[in-house]
């Protein structure tokens, strides 16, 4: 595992999207898994910004995103098919067909968790996952729980979950309750991992991720078992990790 330091949040957005950068140069047709939510918002940025400049070409990537709510359609602006359209896919020449989001609305669980699982089985799985890190381990919607969890599920958000989300909705009664999401299992499978976190309010949850015990109960400490994982931090967030 590699830890590179960023001093705030923009040097840690334009540390992270160099390394995506990078593989999107070195393998222009990659599969790229992504991650939404606030702290990856300032990486999406830079990637558009280095586009528009010429720098990158999308046109034979394709992605697949982490998770999805369920029961949320594509239009609400806080699904994550949303976010992943108004953050990147609309400023980007990436195909829409090469993009790939669980579907929220498909009711029957079990069905779309298969065919999610399947289709990224069919791409060969990711060359590159970017991941960010809830305040609890969670990584997608991975939450604490007995045992890791193998492949895409649809998951009970837990309590401090739905807390940490409800400020994007108008109440916390309007936060879906589930979620589809890649396992641990999908994820790990990925060649590469790019985890990014900013924030002291994550410091004590960084260093537990990944210089505790690895247990199901903090699930991102899993990727202390894989072979190519790069934690890009702000310094705060680093705080209790590298004192």
């Amino acid at each position: 595992m590699r830890i590179i330091k960023a001093t705030d949040y923009k040097d840690m957005s334009r540390k992270a999207a160099n390394i995506i950068s990078a593989q999107i140069i070195m393998k222009p047709d990659s599969v790229l898994g992504l991650a939404t939510g606030s702290t990856p918002i300032g990486l999406y940025e830079q990637l558009v910004e280095w586009y528009n400049k010429g720098d990158l070409d999308f046109s034979k990537i394709s992605t697949v995103n982490l998770d999805e709510y369920k029961g949320l359609n594509r239009e609400n602006d806080q699904s994550y098919y949303y976010f992943m359209h108004d953050h990147l896919f609309n400023h980007v020449n990436i195909r829409p067909e090469c993009t790939n989001v669980p579907n929220g609305m498909e009711p029957d669980s079990e069905k779309e968790c298969k065919r999610y699982e399947a289709l990224i089985d069919s791409l060969g799985g990711a060359d590159l996952q970017l991941l960010g890190l809830g305040h609890n381990g969670h990584i997608g919607f991975n939450e604490p729980a007995p045992v890791f969890e193998k492949a895409t599920h649809c998951v009970d958000l837990t309590e401090s979950t739905i807390e940490a989300n409800k400020r994007f909705f108008a109440s916390a009664d309007e936060v879906p309750k589930q979620a589809y999401t890649m396992g641990i299992g999908t994820i790990m499978k990925a060649k590469k991992i790019l985890v990014v976190v900013s924030g002291e309010d994550k410091a004590e949850i960084v260093a537990k991720a990944f210089s505790g015990d690895v247990t199901p109960e903090v699930p991102a400490s899993i990727l202390q078992m894989h072979q190519d994982v790069t934690v890009v931090a702000d310094e705060a967030a680093l705080r209790v990790l590298c004192k």
